[in-house]
C-alpha cells in the first residue's frame, strides 16, 4: 500500500527562516546603496572589455576553449 499519494508538501519559501525580515532591514540602513541610476552601456561593456584583456594577460590564465 502507498501512502505517497497522500502527502502534500508546501511550496519552499526561499526567504523563510527570517530572511525576508533581514533583507527589510538591511534596506532600512542609512548606508544601504540605492542602483537606481541608469547605467551607460558603453562605459560598462569599455569596462568589462578592460576587465577580460587584464585577465588573458594574467600568466595564469587558462582558456579551455582554446585547446
Amino acid at each position: 500500500m502507498s501512502f505517497l499519494h497522500h502527502i502534500s508538501l508546501p511550496q519552499p519559501d526561499p526567504l523563510g527562516g527570517g530572511l525576508r525580515e533581514e533583507i527589510e532591514e538591511e534596506l532600512q540602513e542609512p548606508e544601504v546603496q540605492e542602483f537606481a541610476d541608469d547605467l551607460d552601456a558603453n562605459i560598462l561593456a569599455e569596462r568589462w572589455n578592460e576587465v577580460v584583456h587584464d585577465l588573458h594577460e594574467d600568466p595564469d590564465w587558462y582558456d579551455s576553449n582554446q585547446e
